[in-house]
């Protein structure tokens, strides 16, 4: 009888022991902390990962964005210098490509973190434009300029000169309005 009976508590504790074991293998990722609750940190840790893998991604594709605007800026520049060139005068449709022009660089301003200072612009060779001629030359160079700068520039910083660049050609855009 008493064989019987150790080998009835072996076969339990065997059982006990061989379930401890599985639900080892089960909990492996699962902490208990001092009072019994489990650790969250890894599910925390890898869910901060992925916001944080996300939030990177969608920082790449704003800085791509703004090259783009910039691109489109400088490409708008150089289209209106021309037709003022050809025509003397702004078409309906040239206006329109102000305002757009305005309209990108405003934005590009407020990516970068920037506003309406109240200083002066600075100008190419610090001379305030005289005429429309003058102004659309000047805010070819500088749309141009702020271009490169934006291309300097990565997703982790803020460049001053593309604000300022930014702020020159807005006051350029308004200059232009009231005068042609």
């Amino acid at each position: 009888m008493f064989a019987k009976l150790s080998k009835f508590f072996f076969l339990i504790a065997l059982i006990c022991g061989v379930s401890e074991c599985l639900n080892a293998q089960t909990d492996a990722g699962k902490r208990p902390t001092l009072d019994g609750r489990e650790d969250k940190n890894d599910e925390v840790r890898t869910v901060k990962g992925m916001l944080a893998k996300q939030r990177a991604i969608q920082d790449k594709k704003d800085h791509q964005e703004l090259l783009k605007r910039g691109e489109q800026a400088a490409a708008l520049s150089e289209q209106l210098e021309n037709a003022f060139e050809q025509k003397n005068e702004l078409s309906l449709q040239d206006r329109q490509k102000l305002d757009s022009l305005e309209k990108i660089v405003t934005k590009i301003r407020r990516e970068l973190g920037g506003d309406d200072d109240g200083e002066e612009a600075v100008y190419e060779g610090d001379k305030k434009p005289s005429t429309a001629r003058e102004a659309f030359n000047i805010l070819k160079t500088t749309t141009v300029k702020l271009f490169d700068e934006l291309k300097k520039t990565t997703r982790f910083s803020i460049s001053v000169i593309a604000i300022q660049n930014s702020n020159s050609v807005l006051r350029l855009v308004k200059f232009l309005r009231l005068r042609s």
